[in-house]
């Protein structure tokens, strides 16, 4: 081939690579641009005051097209399908309990995104932030407000693989306590010390401000976790549990299980434990959760699934009765206000 053969050759292929690549970039725009436009069809959104910890109101971040994608918006707990209040305020993950709010956000920088945990008031008002070593994944509050949690992907960004690595903090706001990382705790299986370097701790949900639930992972397997923040302890109750979710009473944990025979790719059915008797009862809900669920109250489960903007909210009663159904669409992270009894 001659010379000048080759550069034309070159050239055209130089020329076809830039098409492509300017192709994508325009169409991604384009898709970025898209969200930002309300979709008809969609709910309703406009801009409002909104409170945490409001009685009959739940919050939840918007996932619907338009200028208020992302933020933080509440609608009457008796009308969620109804016309939604958006603050302004963006979040990733998001939980709130007793007027208090935790918020995992991305900082759009010029080389790169970073992620920052901020905690916020009843008015939705900033009071502390903090960088996040990697993408976050579960956020939760403790009741009373006092105590929050939150958990971030340091490597890999699904569970449902093997191959990832969390990080989970606790964050006592009375004190300023930071507990970085939940993997200095002492971890007891079968009532003996177990240490190992391939930890994992993720997924914590509150009985009080001194005592929570979490998964931790280790030689392949996760155990249910209950948690002593004074004494820097975590003991094993129960084998393949993720993603713990305590109920109102306190006395069961929703959480997703990993089932014989599901793909790899969506391995978990949604179940409830109860911890006097350690009885396991599936859900009718029969599809993957890859979520932490939330109990909306004593006896209804809250979770989402993938939709058409991303995200739905389903229902499910706790027992094992009844069907799914679904809460509101184009929603995710929601925190109710429930009633809680003993």
């Amino acid at each position: 081939m001659r010379r000048a053969h080759r550069i034309v050759v070159l050239l055209v292929a130089v020329l076809v690579l830039g098409g492509v690549a300017l192709g994508a970039t325009l169409h991604a725009a384009d898709r970025a641009a898209e969200k930002d436009r309300v979709q008809a069809g969609g709910p309703e959104v406009r801009s409002g005051d909104v409170v945490l910890g409001t009685p009959g109101r739940a919050v939840f971040r918007n996932m619907a097209w338009g200028p208020h994608r992302d933020e933080l918006t509440s609608v009457p707990e008796a009308d969620p399908s109804g016309p939604r209040t958006a603050s302004g305020v963006r979040c990733l993950r998001f939980h709130s309990d007793a007027g208090t709010g935790i918020c995992l956000q991305a900082v759009h920088g010029a080389l790169r995104d970073g992620y920052r945990a901020v905690v916020l008031d009843a008015h939705l008002r900033e009071l502390r932030r903090y960088a996040l070593a990697g993408i976050p994944s579960r956020a939760r509050v403790a009741p009373g407000g006092r105590v929050v949690a939150w958990t971030v992907f340091v490597s890999g960004d699904s569970y449902a693989g093997g191959s990832f690595s969390t990080r989970t903090s606790i964050l006592d706001l009375r004190s300023g306590r930071l507990d970085r990382s939940l993997e200095t705790y002492r971890f007891f299986l079968d009532g003996k010390e177990h240490r190992a370097a391939d930890l994992n701790v993720w997924g914590v949900t509150f009985a009080d401000d001194d005592h929570f639930y979490a998964t931790v992972a280790t030689g392949g397997r996760t155990h249910l976790v209950r948690g002593d923040r004074a004494a820097g302890t975590l003991r094993a109750l129960h084998t393949n549990v993720e993603c713990p979710s305590l109920s109102p009473d306190g006395t069961r944990v929703a959480y997703k299980k990993r089932v014989a025979g599901a793909s790899s790719d969506a391995p978990w059915r949604l179940y409830v434990l109860d911890l006097r008797t350690l009885r396991e009862t599936a859900t009718a809900e029969r599809r993957s959760i890859d979520d932490q669920a939330v109990w909306r109250d004593g006896h209804t489960l809250v979770y989402s699934l993938p939709g058409d903007y991303g995200s739905d909210l389903w229902t499910v009663p706790a027992d094992g009765s009844g069907r799914p159904r679904t809460l509101m669409e184009a929603a995710l992270a929601p925190a109710f206000t429930p009633v809680r009894r003993g």
